[in-house]
């Protein structure tokens, strides 16, 4: 008893602790609450004033922009008023003008009028009078008016004829005129814009020694030197009683070349016998090889001939450097044709460039010819075609001697300055004996024909004139006769050029007064 009386006080006591406690505690979660209430209360008024302080500056900032777009529109709309003022009064004066000018328009449609009218009673005045003159005239001349005006056709269509037969006559004449002045006139100027030295070579070259006991050491023992050197080289060695010289022949102007540099540098040497002609020959041709690929790319530069030719093109225009015709250097030819055909194209207006790579190869196959068959021309078409040049340039390197049909006008021109080439003065040369043959030919060509009189060759065998006896020989035959004779020459002899035929015929009639 004693011992649960402190028990049941602690226990009352701890109980009205925690009931105390409970009582506290709610209370200050009360006042807790209370405060956070205000609190919310007063962030919540503070917000609201916040708002209204923003409301209000919006209000304000929109009021302000509405009012200062309604300003711009508004003057805007001023500026649109006058802009609309001045074209409405632009309008009212195009309108009061187009008013003015309707009205005069009006005045002028009235004026036509009356001169359409009077214009009329005129045209009616003349009809009548016009059929009273030829009712008058149908009296007199006892014809209708069908009949007079076939007799007037008739005879305006006569007159007309005989009018365009002779100004197609002139016209003609002035075209053919004018036609040979141009011509003459272009291949003067691209004859006098163009200098080119002539060179002449022939079939032998010679080579100088430094003594005559040099030739015995050229022959060798039982002439196996000069044998060996004529088997490698290909040339014919000529050793006879000529002081210090020995001279080297061959058709083949390349292997002459060649020859002849392989001779000098054997004697410059003194080394010679067959192992050392080998060898000095094969170094000598692959720099006679050499040189003319470079005399080919100096052609093509001389020329104003652009690149992308093939290497054996450029070869063989190199070994043309070593090839004449009638005592012309043929590389230095092709060069003054390519020359020449690039003036005249540009003169002409017609293509530099292909007629310019066409005369510098229109004589590539005189490099090749005895090596293949057929005409030169048609050997360096062929060829050209094959190294990848253009059908304009084969067609021009082919027609150049006419073996085929010219289509274009470089064409044309390259065959022209070839012709201009070879004729000019100076470019080639002919021996006496050819000179005169050929002058005798074309002479007794002449007189083989019927009604030739006499026939005499000038100009250096150019031109040849014959005299006809005018019994046997009227115009009509004598232009016929000297197309048979140009023909002849044609078929019949080879030169350098052209040859020009003039028939001449004379009648001489005479008296004598006693």
């Amino acid at each position: 008893m004693n011992v649960l009386m402190p028990i049941l006080g602690l226990l009352i006591g701890l109980m009205a602790g925690i009931g105390a406690g409970y009582v506290f505690w709610r209370a200050r979660e009360r006042s807790r609450r209370g405060r956070a209430r205000a609190e919310a209360a007063e962030i919540l008024q503070e917000a609201r004033r916040e708002a209204e302080n923003i409301k209000r500056e919006a209000t304000l900032s929109a009021k302000e922009a509405s009012l200062r777009i309604k300003d711009e529109v508004e003057a805007e709309l001023r500026e649109r008023r006058a802009e609309l003022s001045r074209l409405e009064e632009r309008l009212n004066n195009r309108d009061a003008s187009l008013d003015r000018r309707e009205e005069e328009l009006d005045e002028r449609r009235r004026e036509l009028s009356r001169r359409d009218e009077a214009l009329e009673r005129k045209r009616q005045e003349l009809a009548e009078r016009e059929a009273e003159q030829l009712k008058v005239l149908e009296e007199i001349s006892g014809l209708s008016r069908g009949e007079a005006e076939r007799r007037l056709l008739s005879g305006l269509e006569a007159e007309l004829e005989d009018r365009m037969g002779r100004m197609v006559r002139d016209r003609t004449l002035e075209a053919e005129e004018r036609a040979e002045m141009e011509a003459r006139r272009i291949i003067s100027t691209t004859m006098e814009r163009l200098a080119s030295e002539l060179t002449s070579e022939s079939t032998v070259k010679t080579v100088a020694l430094p003594s005559d006991d040099m030739k015995g050491r050229i022959i060798g023992r039982e002439g196996r030197n000069i044998r060996a050197f004529e088997a490698n080289t290909g040339v014919d060695v000529i050793i006879d009683d000529t002081p210090e010289t020995v001279v080297i022949s061959c058709f083949d102007p390349v292997r002459r070349e060649v020859a002849r540099v392989a001779m000098e540098r054997l004697v410059e040497d003194g080394r010679i016998h067959p192992g050392r002609i080998e060898q000095v020959v094969a170094r000598a041709r692959k720099d006679v090889e050499k040189e003319m690929r470079s005399a080919g790319r100096r052609a093509m530069y001389d020329a104003k001939v652009g690149g992308g030719m093939h290497g054996d093109l450029v070869r063989l225009l190199g070994a043309l450097k070593y090839r004449t015709s009638y005592g012309q250097n043929v590389l230095a030819h092709s060069v003054e044709v390519a020359n020449l055909c690039g003036m005249m194209a540009h003169e002409l207006g017609a293509n530099v460039k292909v007629a310019r790579r066409a005369g510098l190869l229109h004589d590539i196959g005189k490099a090749m010819d005895h090596e293949v068959e057929g005409t030169h021309a048609l050997i360096g078409g062929r060829f050209a075609r094959k190294c990848g040049e253009s059908e304009e340039v084969v067609r021009a390197i082919s027609a150049h001697h006419h073996e085929i049909e010219m289509e274009s006008v470089e064409d044309v021109l390259v065959a022209t300055a070839d012709a201009v080439s070879a004729a000019r003065p100076g470019a080639r040369r002919e021996s006496t004996e050819t000179y005169l043959e050929r002058l005798r030919n074309l002479e007794d060509i002449a007189l083989s024909h019927r009604g030739v009189d006499k026939a005499y060759a000038i100009q250096a065998g150019r031109e040849i004139r014959v005299m006809v006896q005018p019994a046997e020989v009227d115009d009509r035959i004598a232009a016929k006769l000297a197309y048979d004779i140009s023909r002849q020459i044609e078929t019949e002899l080879e030169y350098p050029g052209q040859i020009k035929v003039t028939v001449i015929r004379e009648s001489r009639v005479s008296e004598v007064a006693h």
